[in-house]
């Protein structure tokens, strides 16, 4: 199933998990996604460790989604040290496997690497990959969308027109990274309108559940604490006393969202289902069988 043309008929549902790294990760997230797939989610992401170190694992698991819930896979890929001709080779290997959907990035360099250095017969950016694979055909292709723009963008404005440069290339709808203050996304949405940019833009979104993990996160990303989630991170002196008030600040953000319009939530559930499954039940998203 194409997902592009999902979003032109009903509220779309999304989960994002990872490869994990142990047999008892494994074992894990297998056991989150049994509960996570009684909603029903319209697809589930694969993510692609960086430097391209998981991509083997990134679609056997994406098969397994398929074969043990039914559940259509989107496929992380990146351009990470890859030629062409490499590039090709796997694009045509995920298609004889029936994955219809990629999600183009341009990705993170190697661990121990501080810059990103393209392969000299690869691609320095994720629009020339969209652009490459768009001409394989026989995908939708999803991008990744920066509310708050990306870290390398000197401004968001060069930023929007990197962002402009993917469309023009050929995704088919954005995800966006994470953020926890809607007014960015709501700005966000206003300049990629002036820019006549129309595809679908999904939230990413990430519940709130542990202290160290949202500062180190939003640390990385350079996404924004508001002042309503910092007051929460502050004055919790549990780690469970502060699950319940971010799940309720996760809770609330997906409210406005969906009452804003936004197409669909796509949720990184970091290979825990308790935290989605209260955002799922709160909202009242329950999928038809």
């Amino acid at each position: 199933m194409r997902l592009d043309k999902l979003y032109k008929q009903k509220f779309v549902i999304s989960f994002e998990i990872f490869p994990p790294k142990t047999p008892a990760g494994e074992k894990i997230l297998w056991e989150e996604l049994a509960s996570l797939a009684h909603y029903r989610p319209d697809f589930v992401s694969v993510t692609y460790g960086a430097g391209g170190s998981t991509r083997d694992r990134t679609l056997e698991i994406a098969l397994d989604v398929y074969i043990r819930f039914g559940i259509e896979p989107l496929v992380h890929f990146t351009c990470v040290g890859s030629d062409r001709k490499e590039i090709k080779g796997y694009l045509e290997e995920v298609k004889d496997k029936g994955i219809q959907n990629i999600l183009a990035l341009r990705g993170d360099p190697p661990a121990g690497e501080t810059s990103f250095t393209p392969h000299p017969d690869g691609f320095a950016h994720a629009d020339e990959l969209i652009s490459y694979i768009n001409d394989i055909d026989g995908f939708t292709i999803a991008a990744a969308a920066y509310p708050e723009g990306h870290l390398e963008a000197p401004d968001i404005e060069t930023d929007l027109l990197n962002l402009k440069k993917k469309v023009d290339a050929g995704a088919d709808f954005l995800i966006t990274q994470l953020f926890y203050d809607n007014e960015y996304f709501y700005r966000f949405m206003d300049r990629v309108e002036q820019m006549g940019i129309r595809i679908p833009i999904i939230p990413g979104i990430m519940p709130v559940t542990n202290h160290k993990q949202i500062r180190k996160i939003t640390g990385l990303c350079g996404a924004t604490i508001p002042s309503s989630l910092e007051n929460i991170l502050s004055s919790c002196g549990t780690e469970t006393s502060l699950c319940e008030a971010g799940l309720d600040f996760s809770i609330q953000q997906c409210i406005e969202l969906k009452k804003w319009g936004v197409p669909g939530l796509h949720i990184y559930t970091i290979n825990r289902s308790m935290a989605v499954t209260r955002i799922m039940d709160a909202l009242g998203l329950h999928q038809p069988r």
